[in-house]
């Protein structure tokens, strides 16, 4: 029997009770230095904490929005610029052969977090979709969160000067 290690895993699954308020707004204000990758005059950028691949990325804005009509002019295009960054980022850190990009609007959308509306980016390479994630419902990275953090903010500083 194979077995498969997920050391981050435990301080979520050991903690007596969640975090409080929003994770994009903890996020947002600092709380979650590990996993920020830019932060912007409106927007940021963050890894998903629980990732469908390595390198899958958020981005949001900085004020807490559920809705998409609520955002701004410079909001959306800062969000986009952002998104932007960050397939450049994963481009030079990861190679992948595309990404997908999009959010989910509403819990009936599948959005885990509706409160604060997101953008998801995440690197896809041919052939990702496997045996694991079809049929045993796990997904399996090849690296630890914080060596993808360090390479896709790296890249991101360097892009963006």
């Amino acid at each position: 029997m194979q077995q498969l290690f997920a050391p981050w895993r435990f301080a979520f699954v050991s903690s007596a009770a969640p975090a409080e308020g929003c994770v994009f707004c903890r996020a947002a204000a600092g709380g979650d230095d590990e996993l920020l990758l830019w932060r912007g005059e409106r927007t940021f950028a963050m890894l998903n904490r629980y990732p469908y691949t390595s390198g899958h990325a958020m981005v949001a804005p900085l004020r807490h929005v559920a809705e998409l009509g609520d955002l701004d002019g410079a909001e959306l295009t800062e969000m986009m610029q952002l998104a932007q960054s960050v397939v450049a980022a994963l481009q030079v850190s990861y190679h992948p052969h595309g990404c997908n990009l999009g959010m989910n609007l509403g819990e009936a959308a599948g959005a885990g977090i509706v409160d604060h509306l997101h953008l998801h980016v995440v690197p896809r390479w041919r052939g990702d979709t496997n045996f694991m994630s079809v049929a045993g419902g796990v997904r399996v990275l090849p690296e630890d969160l914080a060596v993808t953090c360090r390479k896709v903010r790296e890249a991101m500083e360097a892009a963006r000067g």
